[in-house]
């Protein structure tokens, strides 16, 4: 192996190892002028962008398209905003510093605001998942539910980026959505803004429907925080002596991809986890180790709102045969970010690979399609039934040689 491989083995390494992966590119205390600082972002998205082609674009043409133009900070940002909105690629964003250091802040397991994920899709700004136990979970948000307003303004047009200012703010302070959802009338909610507090791990009974007492259930809302993994361990530990465990995985938005590969490492053996391909083809393969901790059966639940780390967590327990998945088929998000951090505090999310699952499919756009297709309606929510939760538990059961005594 030459150098320049073992350099871009470790290159790759170190990508797959965090979604969210920081690079400092320079001292920080070397200011850049602005327009360098333009001129850095076009160079790491040249460099670095999965595409090489950029969307099919000449991307020389924005190397000096705002020479003359640019001439302070706010300058740089706009500039770099449009070249970056030129690639078509809702993932790949610009960050000033302040939404890079509220990002940062999310990581460390902590933001303010009402608690919901939200993306755009189709020129459609949605609510990806309600975190739980948040304001926004307990006003009633839910997954796919469309923000047609914010605080009486638009969202036509808005960026994930200005919603996300808009929806976060001071502890104790409102925030009034206008939000649509499927077949409903648009409905107004005034949320009170609070400290969420990111804990992904929950093992308390679910809110609908009920768990037999022999399984285990884990609720794993986000992979964000760096701490989700250690306590999905706590939780296996808690709940090793169930003849079967359910992970619910719905409306789980996604996160650190190191959870991803952690949580999957705890639940395979000597299996492969996740495959990550960048833009010149090159192929790298995560595998599990050999020890496992546990090997009870289990069931994972999906649906809509499932994407990014939990797509890679289901795709890896679905082809390997060690879950059995439920539920709806989820988001179909199959691309891995590195977050670049620039000299003035803003930073770069660019896509650099693609990942596929173990049985090497390309998931984006396309989703992973649960075992068991199961629905879930309105009038099930009303009766305080959940029809996934009870085929994961038949299913349980059936794995245990057990009889389900439970109505749900």
């Amino acid at each position: 192996m030459n150098v320049k491989q073992l350099l871009k083995k470790l290159s790759i390494f170190f990508a797959i190892m965090l979604l969210f992966c920081v690079t400092n590119i320079s001292n920080p205390a070397l200011a850049l002028t602005p327009q360098n600082l333009y001129d850095r972002a076009w160079k790491l998205i040249n460099s670095k962008y999965v595409d090489e082609t950029q969307n099919n674009q000449n991307w020389n043409r924005w190397r000096h398209k705002y020479d003359n133009v640019i001439k302070d900070e706010e300058d740089a940002y706009v500039a770099i905003g449009t070249m970056v909105d030129s690639l078509g690629d809702v993932y790949t964003k610009f960050l000033t510093p302040k939404e890079y250091k509220e990002e940062s802040e999310s990581i460390q397991g902590s933001l303010k605001g009402i608690g919901v994920q939200i993306g755009v899709r189709d020129g459609k700004l949605l609510i990806i998942a309600p975190l739980e136990d948040t304001p926004g979970e307990r006003a009633g948000l839910k997954s796919e539910d469309e923000i047609l307003e914010i605080d009486g303004k638009s969202t036509k047009g808005i960026t994930v980026e200005a919603a996300a200012d808009k929806i976060r703010g001071p502890e104790g302070t409102y925030v009034k959505l206008l939000v649509k959802r499927k077949n409903e009338e648009a409905k107004t909610y005034n949320i009170q803004r609070a400290n969420i507090e990111l804990k992904s791990v929950s093992t308390k009974a679910p809110k609908l429907g009920k768990v037999d007492d022999n399984l285990g259930y884990i609720r794993l809302s986000s992979f964000i925080s760096r701490n989700a993994s250690s306590e999905f361990q706590s939780a296996l530990n808690q709940l090793k002596d169930k003849d079967g465990i359910i992970i619910d995985l719905r409306s789980n938005p996604g996160g650190l991809l190191t959870n991803a590969i952690y949580i999957a490492d705890m639940l395979l053996s000597s299996k492969t986890i996740v495959s990550t391909v960048d833009r010149d083809g090159y192929k790298e393969t995560q595998n599990s180790l050999s020890q496992t901790t546990t090997n009870q059966p289990i069931v994972v639940l999906i649906n809509g709102g499932s994407a990014s780390a939990s797509e890679i967590l289901a795709g890896a327990l679905k082809d390997n045969k060690r879950a059995t998945i439920v539920g709806k088929k989820s988001f179909g998000k199959g691309l891995v970010q590195e977050i670049n951090k620039l000299p003035d505090g803003s930073a770069l999310h660019i896509t650099i690979q693609k990942y596929l699952t173990p049985n090497g499919v390309d998931i984006h756009k396309k989703g992973i399609t649960p075992d068991y297709d199961v629905e879930i309606t309105e009038a099930d929510i009303k009766a305080n039934k959940d029809p996934q939760l009870a085929k994961a538990c038949e299913i349980l059961q059936q794995k245990a040689g057990k009889q389900t005594s439970v109505v749900r």
